[in-house]
């Protein structure tokens, strides 16, 4: 048996390293002159779960400033809906890009 007494046992059991909240990413709609402003609502909507006033209000952000973040998230989490949002572009025949960046 071992000569370390409970004591020493209890304060290893103690001792925790404090855990990290992963690292968040936007997930940004690029703005293109062939994309329409009903697809970009419907994608805010369908993949990012905004209200149409919200989803809205950030197509016109993307609109006139050129891009805007549809989301923030985890990375894993951020990297599926930039694959979700280029599958449905490319399905409907738009060139609608999206992009992920560090918070």
């Amino acid at each position: 048996m071992s000569d370390r007494t409970r004591r020493e046992e209890k304060e290893d059991v103690l001792v925790r390293e404090k855990n990290e909240e992963p690292k968040k990413y936007k997930v940004l709609l690029l703005n293109d002159d062939y994309t329409s402003m009903e697809f970009v609502v419907w994608v805010l909507i369908q993949i990012f779960r905004h209200s149409q006033a919200a989803a809205t209000r950030i197509m016109l952000h993307i609109h006139h400033s050129g891009v805007g973040v549809a989301g923030v998230y985890s990375r894993e989490i951020a990297e599926t809906r930039v694959a979700q949002v280029l599958e449905a572009a490319r399905d409907a025949g738009h060139p609608l890009q999206c992009e992920i960046e560090p918070e």
